[in-house]
C-alpha cells in the first residue's frame, strides 16, 4: 500500500527582534512537521519513532536493516496507514525472518527524533559489536567534495526550514543518486537505507554522506547497511571512530567545502 502524501512543513508566525536596532516585526517561518510513527512487526507493536511522515516505507525498511531486525529479502511487504494519533508502518517478515526478531534489540518506549537507541533495555543491547564491512569503493578525495556539493542542493526541505537533517547515497564518482531528510538524523539514515534497498542499489560500491554530527550509533548503520565509507559534514565522536576503526570503515569527517578530515580507514581515499 502506498504512503498518502502530506505536507512534510507548515508555516507559523513569530515576533523576530534585531539587536542592531531593536526593531521588532512578525515574520513567518516554514516548519518541519514531526509525527509519531508506529513500527509494527507482523501486526505486533515494536517501537515508535518521531519523525518527518514523508518517504515512512523507506524508514520502516531502512530501520530493519540498520537495528539487523532482518535482511531486505525478508521483507515482503510494508503497509503504510493513517491512525488518529500518527502513523502506522507494519512490516511484513518471511518465516525466515523470525529468529533474527528474536535477537533484535528490544525496545520498551518510544524513539525520540534526536536518540537512535531511546528505548533499549540494556547496556549490552545498546553497544553490541559492530558489523564488519566489504572491501567497499576506493573514491578520490574531489568525489567527496562532489557528493557535498550535490547535498547541499538535494536538501529541499531543509532549505526551507533550517531545521533538518539529510543523508545522501552517493556513487564512487560522488555523483549523488538518493538523498533523504528528517528532522531527526538516525531516521534520515534509515530512510536513505530503505530508499537504497527498495532501488536495488549496490551498498557495496557507494558511500554516505550525513550533515549531522557522526555520533557512533550513524557509524554502526551504515556497517548494517554494508557500507564501507561515511561521510559527515560535523565531528564524529571517539567511539564513532572506535567502532568505524572496528567495522574496517573510512570514516570521515568535518567535511566542507575546503576540505576534509579522514579518520580511519584512508587506504579507500585516492589522492591526487
Amino acid at each position: 500500500m502506498a504512503e498518502t502524501a502530506v505536507p512534510t512543513f507548515r508555516s507559523d508566525a513569530a515576533s523576530r527582534w534585531r539587536e542592531a536596532d531593536g526593531a521588532i516585526e512578525t515574520v513567518r517561518r516554514d516548519l518541519p512537521e514531526e509525527a509519531a510513527i508506529g513500527l509494527c512487526y507482523d501486526s505486533a507493536p515494536y517501537v515508535v519513532v518521531m519523525a518527518t511522515p514523508a518517504d515512512i516505507e523507506d524508514l520502516a525498511r531502512g530501520f530493519t536493516l540498520t537495528e539487523r531486525i532482518a535482511r531486505a529479502q525478508d521483507i515482503e511487504r510494508v503497509t503504510v496507514s493513517r491512525a488518529a494519533e500518527g502513523w502506522l508502518a507494519d512490516i511484513l517478515l518471511s518465516p525466515a525472518a523470525g529468529k533474527s526478531m528474536t535477537a533484535a534489540r528490544r525496545r520498551t518506549m518510544e524513539a525520540r527524533s534526536s536518540c537512535g537507541l531511546c528505548g533499549v533495555e540494556s547496556l549490552r543491547e545498546a553497544v553490541r559489536p559492530i558489523a564488519r564491512v566489504g572491501a567497499g569503493p576506493k573514491v578520490t578525495r574531489a568525489a567527496v567534495q562532489t557528493s557535498l556539493a550535490a547535498l547541499e542542493g538535494g536538501q529541499i526541505l531543509g532549505a526551507r526550514t533550517r531545521a533538518t537533517h539529510a543523508a545522501a547515497w552517493a556513487a564512487p564518482s560522488g555523483e549523488v543518486l538518493l538523498v533523504r531528510e528528517d528532522v531527526g538524523r538516525h531516521n534520515a539514515l534509515d530512510k536513505l537505507v530503505g530508499a537504497a534497498s527498495r532501488a536495488g542499489l549496490d551498498p557495496r560500491s557507494a558511500f554516505i554522506v550525513i550533515t549531522s554530527r557522526c555520533s557512533y550509533e550513524m557509524v554502526e548503520k551504515t556497517a548494517a547497511a554494508g557500507v564501507a565509507l561515511l561521510v559527515a559534514i560535523s565531528a564524529p565522536t571517539a567511539m564513532a571512530i572506535a567502532k568505524a576503526r572496528a567495522a574496517g570503515m573510512t570514516l570521515v569527517a568535518l567535511a566542507r567545502s575546503d576540505g576534509h578530515c579522514v579518520f580511519t580507514g584512508a587506504e579507500r581515499i585516492i589522492d591526487p
